[in-house]
């Protein structure tokens, strides 16, 4: 079986849940190619697919939205399974006691459900370093961090991320690969 895991990731959050997703599903007869989703040159010969994105402004970033679109037949006919990360902090509830996960979905998996029939959709914690600084949104947010300081608690600086949630997620896939028919063989 193989299994490409593909992601999109600015300061490299992301990139580490995508490689603790990748290192999971290593197992025996399972080939995984873990990668920048602006670096696949093509997704034949997969046999299922695991991408992600970090979040900003409520959307996944571009080269995560332009893979998932220009490989949306090729995708639909496979197992896929999407996640997120933006969210910083250690609370699930926000103020107003709403989960902050739910609240963190990216945009686009709302339009991805219906195109590819995920099997899963997870938004993971992420991770908010201001002294790296590299979007518009960024420096003007790190900007405005340091004039108010007050508003430091509505974007939590630290590393977020929830490994045991990923871990939990991955071997689900995992489980869910395992339980999978073996690929066909090619006739020649």
């Amino acid at each position: 079986m193989r299994v490409l895991v593909a992601y999109a990731s600015r300061h490299g959050a992301t990139q580490g849940i995508a490689e603790r997703i990748a290192a999971t599903l290593r197992r025996p007869g399972v080939d995984v190619t873990l990668t920048r989703a602006d670096h696949v040159t093509g997704v034949d010969g997969y046999d299922a697919y695991v991408i992600g994105s970090a979040a900003y402004m409520g959307g996944w970033l571009g080269e995560a939205t332009a893979f998932v679109r220009r490989n949306l037949g090729a995708l639909a006919g496979h197992p896929v399974w999407l996640f997120s990360s933006g969210p910083t902090g250690r609370s699930r509830l926000d103020a107003q006691g709403r989960d902050v996960l739910t609240a963190s979905r990216p945009k686009e998996f709302g339009e991805f459900e219906r195109a590819i029939h995920p099997r899963g959709m997870e938004v993971f914690f992420g991770a908010f370093d201001p002294t790296e600084p590299k979007g518009l949104a960024e420096r003007l947010m790190s900007s405005f961090l340091r004039v108010m300081p007050a508003a430091r608690d509505a974007l939590p600086v630290g590393d977020f991320r929830d490994w045991p949630a990923i871990d939990a997620w991955a071997e689900k896939i995992a489980i869910e690969l395992s339980a999978a028919p073996p690929p066909a063989l090619a006739t020649t």
